[in-house]
């Protein structure tokens, strides 16, 4: 008899490796809707063009490299106690796409990147679309209808680079109950040294003040115990689905020497942004709640790929964003205290609660039916938005001579009810990079820029008014 013989001894060698769901992941999976899919979408927009197979070569290779992306959902029996992911050896799909290029190209890539989240069921759960851009790519928005919105001619927002803004934009869509933007921006890092041969190693973080040295939070930090105020509806669309707004800021100037961050200048520009918002839409005043996700992993080739960020809520009082009783630089000083000491805190991803949500004692598909019930029950303590800012993106995403460096990386997130409206903002060369997206049932498309003209004023506001 032959080693043929005997495959049931080689096949269990061959047994994919299973991981089970992390926290985060399983109270995703358990709220999947297909009106508003949980797609994280990043695109890298770079000045010449790729070639189309090193290009798939590179990015394959970089899939290998990172293994923990190579990953499918396990099937699932009714008495499951765990949803699982299996690591897969190869890509079960073809990742990189290029699709036919057009005016509408780009557009049509967003759309497709809120619209279509690339399947749980299948490794790896990515999927990257190489647009040939050939025009204004800035402040515009997109929808599930495809709709665009025209640049927006202004001040301060210039055209991308070269004669005929001829260039290339890398649209990397993930599934959200997978894997995050930080964790995928690691793996096109990966790609473009694979691709260009540059060095994409990560620079060092901007140091900071330690928390010993930095007094927390004073009593007037508001409770997070009540409900916090919601976005005030606009204009809202008959389709589901999200709207998408991207534009390009200056990065707001503070001091050096200033006790707070860019990041607490965002936050406190969301802050106001909204609560103007709501005045103008006449909604009773309440506190904000601003969700921040705080990402501790390195960002070099051993980072850690999946769902890595913890959330915190940062809270406002109605007095502090109305626009008159507080001083922008005493907002400014107060929230760098809040954020501080929030960052400072050991807790679990999503809280304790969602450990012990999801903790293995009973049927996968009995904890789903909870927690979708309790996501429900829990509507009204939902924070009012999500501010995630990347900060500046630490790799140069140098795709070699012919290609070039990235010039603007955006990202968004999901933007569920009742959320509705997330604010997501990265970094490069001093610019700053702002994407908008929202709930059609919520916004539309007006007011998507009606809050990016409130957004740029109070960013504005924050470099002004300060000591």
């Amino acid at each position: 008899m032959t080693t043929l013989d005997h495959p049931a001894r080689d096949g269990a060698a061959r047994d994919p490796v299973r991981i089970p769901f992390p926290v985060v992941d399983e109270v995703s999976r358990h709220c999947l809707q297909e009106e508003e899919p949980e797609t994280v979408h990043i695109e890298v927009h770079l000045p010449g063009r790729l070639e189309p197979g090193r290009l798939r070569e590179a990015f394959t290779e970089a899939l290998h490299r990172h293994p923990r992306v190579l990953m499918r959902q396990a099937p699932t029996r009714w008495y499951s106690l765990r949803y699982a992911w299996e690591l897969t050896e190869e890509p079960e799909v073809e990742v990189v796409t290029f699709p036919p290029p057009g005016p509408h190209a780009l557009r049509d890539a967003r759309t497709r990147s809120l619209t279509q989240a690339p399947p749980l069921s299948l490794s790896p759960p990515i999927r990257l679309e190489v647009v040939a851009e050939a025009g204004p790519s800035v402040d515009e928005a997109s929808d599930a209808a495809g709709v665009p919105r025209g640049p927006r001619a202004a001040a301060g927002r210039p055209a991308p680079a070269g004669p005929d803004h001829a260039g290339t934009v890398l649209l990397l869509t993930v599934n959200h109950t997978a894997l995050d933007g930080p964790a995928c921006l690691r793996i096109l890092a990966t790609a473009a040294e694979l691709y260009g041969g540059e060095d994409n190693s990560p620079t060092a973080p901007p140091v900071r003040a330690t928390t010993a040295d930095l007094p927390l939070a004073g009593p007037e930090t508001p409770s997070t115990w009540a409900p916090p105020a919601r976005v005030a509806p606009g204009t809202p669309e008959a389709s589901p689905g999200n709207g998408l707004l991207v534009t390009e800021l200056p990065v707001p100037r503070r001091p050096r020497s200033a006790p707070y961050t860019v990041n607490d200048q965002l936050m406190v520009s969301t802050a106001l942004t909204l609560a103007h918002w709501n005045r103008e839409h006449g909604a009773r005043p309440r506190p904000l709640r601003i969700t921040m996700p705080v990402d501790d992993r390195p960002r070099d080739t051993g980072m850690p790929i999946g769902n890595g960020t913890r959330l915190v809520d940062v809270a406002f009082l109605p007095e502090e964003v109305d626009g008159r009783r507080t001083p922008t630089a005493v907002l400014l000083r107060r929230t760098a205290d809040r954020t501080r000491a929030l960052k400072s805190l050991s807790r679990p991803q999503l809280g304790h609660g969602a450990s012990l949500l999801t903790a293995p004692v009973v049927p996968v598909v009995w904890r789903a039916a909870l927690t979708r019930g309790l996501r429900r029950a829990a509507a009204p303590w939902t924070s009012t938005t999500l501010l995630s800012n990347i900060g500046r993106i630490p790799y140069s995403l140098d795709f070699g001579q012919e290609a070039g460096r990235a010039h603007a990386v955006w990202f968004s997130a999901p933007a569920r009810m009742p959320r509705g409206l997330t604010v997501t903002t990265a970094s490069t060369g001093g610019r700053l990079h702002l994407a908008l997206r929202w709930s059609r049932a919520l916004l539309g498309h007006g007011d998507g820029a009606r809050l990016r003209d409130l957004f740029e004023h109070y960013l504005h506001a924050t470099e002004e008014d300060t000591p």
